[in-house]
């Protein structure tokens, strides 16, 4: 198993599984429009960011957002967001996440960052569980305005 970045190809897995709830979703069904075309590009143009996948072989079996942030606080040093985190529903508990996260923040590490920072839905407890488990601080309470 590998971490790399995502090509445009890796597209339809990567949405596959962010549709996925709780179940395999076959990238072959995922309609990739105009909208998912251009987020995909504007990512992959961005120095400061990265679709990240995990694959075995041809098969991509997790993936993350990393976004490397800018900052005046921590003495200027850069920190990582990730989201987007995902492991196909036929390959969670078996380490894989874990993997994923660990490859994620060694990415970061290397790059200098100072932090990983990560937000979770508040109805997502057992991605709480799991990302404490990793290290993780509940430090922030966090707040979205949607536009």
């Amino acid at each position: 198993m590998i971490l790399r970045t995502a090509t445009r190809a890796d597209l339809p897995a990567v949405l596959a599984l962010l549709a996925d709830e709780n179940r395999v979703v076959d990238p072959d069904s995922v309609v990739v429009d105009g909208a998912y075309e251009r987020a995909f590009a504007d990512i992959e143009s961005d120095p400061r960011n990265e679709m990240l996948v995990l694959v075995d072989g041809d098969t991509v079996l997790g993936c993350l957002q990393a976004t490397y942030i800018p900052g005046l606080g921590k003495r200027g040093e850069e920190r990582a967001l990730i989201e987007a985190v995902r492991i196909r529903a036929d390959r969670r508990g078996g380490g894989l996440g874990r993997e994923l996260m660990r490859l994620a923040v060694d990415r970061a590490r290397l790059r200098g960052c100072a932090l990983v920072q990560l937000t979770s839905s508040k109805r997502r407890a057992d991605a709480h569980r799991f990302y404490e488990s990793l290290g993780f601080d509940r430090s922030h309470e966090g707040f979205k305005l949607a536009l």
